[in-house]
């Protein structure tokens, strides 16, 4: 199970790490499965609309081919045939094609376009046979839907191999793998094969696994690492390697990590910088991103005003100190002065209010950003997926950066993932974890004094966006009906932020960005 991490459009590269695990390790082995699209990386979205992307696909294809020798070999890529572009896998052995399947079941919803890309492969199972098992292969949604799999359980396979593309979420793996035990009572085993690493939003956690007719696990790779695991047939017997499983903030905080560093990685940045508060959020942040980079690639930047408690800086010292981060202290004081006396005239008669908030989180976007043109490095934004919800963030102010880390966290996910990474090692001060949360934009402010507390709006955003349930049925599951209303409200109007805002890392079952299409203007109530 070669459960690698390829690049999006790198298809040279590519082809060079595949045919680097196929030299080094077709000797000892029958046949080595890599992942959906892994020529290409997943997904390449219209990069497929372009003719020179698939000639170097053809010519990888025929390298790939050229270098296998006694060992069976399975590569996702897309394929163009009478005009028609498929999702594909070619089966490939002793220097020849041997079998090209094209997947069945083309995915198009949530995250998934392939409708817009991909024809459906006709209804035909695909077998083939190595040391007298007959194997079935397929292709990721082939899995999920009714027919290919039971065309292959029909046609005599005894072992479905699965190649997948499957993008992270904190419920997924259970529902793939109740999938594989409901055809397992058919009598047949299964190799699952993932994708793994960051492309964009989406994130991709291998866990790929083999598991036997009986439906026992004999076999399963770690989560956000690539890997080359072996998995072996004996008789009806299987035997492999069997990772233990993480918990959900464990898988959420590696899916975080790899995320922001393969964004960093593979766009080639030097680094990440990001203002630190002392609140929770930008704590969090900088320990996913130390821990994604490593503290030299990390720079921190302190813009306190005349609003910042004593303690949010003495806490932010005290992470960064023990992170060994760098930093920059940048007070705003100067520039918001300025900036209240240029608007004077402007705002004569008229009350203090959240412009004048805004002004401040606008100021700290501007340094931030200015220290990004300077150094190169990218800078990373701090909202959560509650704030990023409600609107509780300033647009060309804290929303302004290149990367949103916790885009769908969850704020009191935000808290958990910060206990988590705690009990690894004491990094985020506890003081953080446990004084009311603030944005610190106007004396005595708590986030509370305009929304719910973010048990409630947090459950609230999730049966709105994730059970797509209605703000009666909502408040019919027991949350009061006056924060049912505003928080629905505030979700609608912020809309126009939430296109403006950069991406961020897809963990949940539904996640701002690829998974939400919610129009700007919209009378829908």
């Amino acid at each position: 199970m070669a459960q690698i991490n390829p690049t999006v459009g790198a298809i040279n590269a590519n082809a060079e790490k595949i045919i680097h695990i196929i030299q080094t390790h077709q000797h000892d082995h029958d046949l080595i499965i890599f992942p959906e699209l892994a020529l290409t990386g997943y997904p390449p979205e219209d990069l497929l609309f372009r003719n020179a992307f698939h000639v170097l696909v053809e010519n990888a294809l025929e390298k790939i081919q050229a270098s296998t020798k006694n060992c069976h070999v399975i590569v996702g890529h897309p394929a163009l045939e009478d005009n028609q572009c498929y999702n594909a896998a070619s089966l490939f052995a002793k220097g020849m094609r041997l079998a090209c399947y094209f997947k069945q079941v083309i995915p198009n919803y949530g995250v998934f376009d392939e409708a817009r890309y991909f024809a459906q492969g006709e209804a035909t199972p695909c077998i083939f046979t190595i040391k007298g098992y007959r194997l079935g292969l397929c292709i990721c949604e082939d899995l999920w839907q009714e027919g290919p799999v039971d065309r292959l359980i029909s046609a005599g396979a005894e072992i479905m191999v699965c190649i997948n593309a499957s993008p992270f979420d904190y419920q997924k793996y259970p529902l793939r793998l109740a999938l594989l035990e409901k055809y397992a009572k058919r009598g047949i085993a299964s190799i699952y094969v993932n994708l793994v690493g960051g492309q964009d939003e989406l994130v991709f956690d291998g866990q790929s696994l083999a598991i036997d007719s009986l439906g026992n696990v004999l076999a399963r790779a770690s989560a956000f690492e690539e890997r080359l695991q072996t998995v072996k047939f004996q008789g009806s017997e299987l035997r492999g390697e069997v990772t233990p499983l993480l918990t959900k903030e464990a898988l959420i905080y590696k899916a975080l990590v790899c995320g922001l560093r393969d964004y960093i990685e593979k766009n080639g940045f030097p680094g990440v910088l990001l203002g630190l508060s002392g609140g929770i959020d930008s704590a969090l942040v900088l320990a996913i991103a130390v821990d994604a980079l490593g503290a030299r690639r990390v720079h921190a930047v302190m813009m306190p005003s005349r609003f910042t408690a004593t303690i949010s800086n003495e806490d932010a010292m005290r992470q960064l100190e023990i992170m060994q981060v760098p930093h920059t202290t940048l007070s705003i004081e100067p520039a918001f002065n300025a900036l209240l006396t240029t608007l004077a005239p402007s705002f004569a008669g008229l009350p203090v209010d959240t412009t004048e908030e805004n002004l401040q989180a606008r100021i700290r976007g501007m340094l931030l950003m200015a220290l990004s043109n300077k150094t190169g490095n990218m800078v990373l934004t701090t909202s959560n997926k509650s704030e990023t919800a409600v609107g509780y963030a300033t647009l060309y102010g804290d929303m302004a950066g290149g990367f949103a880390v916790l885009k769908d966290v969850l704020k009191t996910q935000v808290y958990a993932l910060a206990r988590f990474r705690n009990n690894l090692s004491a990094v985020i001060p506890e003081r953080v974890l446990t004084r009311p949360p603030s944005a610190e934009l106007a004396p005595n402010q708590t986030d509370q004094d305009s929304l719910p507390d973010y048990a409630i709006l947090d459950a609230i955003i999730t049966c709105y966006m994730e059970q797509n349930l209605s703000a009666d049925e909502i408040i019919e599951h027991g949350y009061p009906p006056a924060s049912v209303h505003h928080v629905l409200k505030l979700i609608k109007r912020n809309e126009y932020k939430r296109r403006q805002a950069p991406p961020g890392i897809k963990i949940s079952p539904c996640a701002f960005g690829r998974d939400w299409r919610y129009p700007m203007t919209s009378g829908f109530d």
